[in-house]
């Protein structure tokens, strides 16, 4: 084990988190990466065995792992105010990206030439989803109840009869059911009492709850129903921005219709392009719906509820569970609740990325019994090479994602110019 240094400073430590902000990049697995290579191998912060503890305790929590696991590696550097600096200087620089994005969007998103641009990114966006389907798949699917989970994970939420909370608390409950995780071989250690945890419980439960009681004093309809929304979805956001998405589609432009379905590919694009974690595609999405309910002061408005109700219980899952980890990751109820949980992730990921592909290779979808089903005359054939070029340069090249998407959209661009 390597020698740990004295904790730094908290000078120290907002100089290396708002780098790792500025620089996060690519997606969970690359910001994950990123912060390995800051604390562990550079600095030597924390040592391999607590860096990789912490990351499996924060792929247990709802909400984004990486961002969670940069305010726990705070926390434990220098308590509650280095969980504080950790957690948001890995949020703020992407969230001040979105909302000038957001902007731009709504006041030039129709043009031609930035509108075929976005439709380059969508072809991007299928090879990205099925590249993270990929990855997953490979690291949890290791026995047949796994895959039994996934398979029907996907059928119950591509076909439409199980909606998304109900799937993640039914695997998550399965798995504390059967008792252990089959490759689990600890033995549970006795979890700790909670009650010095308690006023952390309280103090960030009234935080997150204050501005929804506020609004909700105020008679703000839509704000507050925007509010509710992206709070359940901080609740039941298990397996990070990908299975959100699959139950944000569903609600977002098939329920509350505040996007619609291309508007809603183009925020994952956006947000695929900013530093900082993919769950800031709420932002994004919030900013979208904000202005069409009330314009720009309430585009402004919506983005920052959003982002509120998306971060703030980030905060409550990591200062509330971080006391507890090592205790948490020894309990085999748990970690078999996490691994069929997050073998449920797999089919939910498998959902939206057919989801994706449906909707950007072919210009009409109809809804089936089984889910949605394409119009085969409508084929888009300049999307279907898109998305080759897309899978060609992640997977063949091994570009990085911006620049990936960076070629698509270009390339996108080229062809409706000429």
């Amino acid at each position: 084990m390597q020698p740990i240094l004295p904790a730094p400073s908290l000078g120290d430590l907002f100089g290396v988190f708002g780098r790792i902000g500025l620089l996060s990049f690519g997606g969970p697995a690359a910001q994950i990466s990123l912060m390995h290579r800051e604390l562990v191998e550079k600095r030597q912060w924390l040592d391999e065995e607590q860096f990789l503890g912490a990351l499996s305790f924060c792929m247990m929590l709802p909400g984004p792992e990486a961002m969670q696991l940069a305010t726990y590696a705070g926390w434990r550097l220098r308590g509650t105010p280095g969980g504080l600096i950790a957690g948001l200087l890995f949020v703020l620089p992407g969230a001040a990206v979105i909302a000038l994005l957001g902007a731009v969007y709504i006041g030039f998103g129709d043009l031609p030439g930035v509108r075929a641009g976005f439709l380059g990114v969508q072809a991007a966006i299928v090879a990205v989803v099925i590249q993270a389907l990929l990855r997953l798949s490979r690291r949890v699917l290791r026995n047949r109840r796994a895959a039994l989970v996934a398979l029907g994970a996907f059928a119950g939420l591509f076909s439409g009869l199980l909606p998304f909370p109900v799937v993640v608390i039914a695997a998550g409950c399965l798995g504390f059911a059967l008792g252990r995780d089959p490759a689990t071989k600890r033995d549970a250690g006795p979890l700790p009492g909670w009650r010095r945890t308690l006023p952390v419980v309280l103090g960030w439960a009234a935080l997150w709850a204050a501005p929804l009681v506020l609004l909700a004093l105020l008679d703000a309809g839509f704000l507050l129903t925007l509010g509710l929304f992206f709070s359940k979805l901080a609740i039941v956001g298990f397996g990070g921005a990908y299975a959100v998405l699959a139950y944000m589609v569903q609600a977002v432009v098939t329920e509350h219709q505040w996007l619609t379905t291309h508007q809603m590919m183009d925020a994952l694009g956006l947000a695929e392009t900013t530093p900082g974690p993919l769950i800031l595609v709420t932002q994004f999405v919030g900013q979208i719906a904000g202005h069409g309910a009330g314009g720009a002061g309430m585009a402004a408005l919506a983005g920052l509820i959003t982002l509120w109700c998306t971060f703030v219980p980030c905060f409550l899952w990591i200062f509330t569970g971080a006391p507890y980890v090592e205790a948490v990751l020894r309990h085999p109820r748990l970690t078999g609740a996490l691994a069929l949980i997050s073998a449920a992730i797999v089919g939910v990921i498998a959902s939206l990325g057919l989801w994706f592909a449906l909707h950007v290779l072919f210009g009409e979808t109809r809804s089936g019994p089984w889910g949605t089903l394409p119009v085969f005359d409508s084929f888009e054939p300049a999307q279907a090479a898109l998305v080759l070029l897309g899978a060609a340069l992640l997977f063949l090249l091994r570009l990085p994602l911006v620049a990936t998407l960076a070629a698509t959209a270009l390339s996108a661009i080229l062809w409706a110019a000429f």
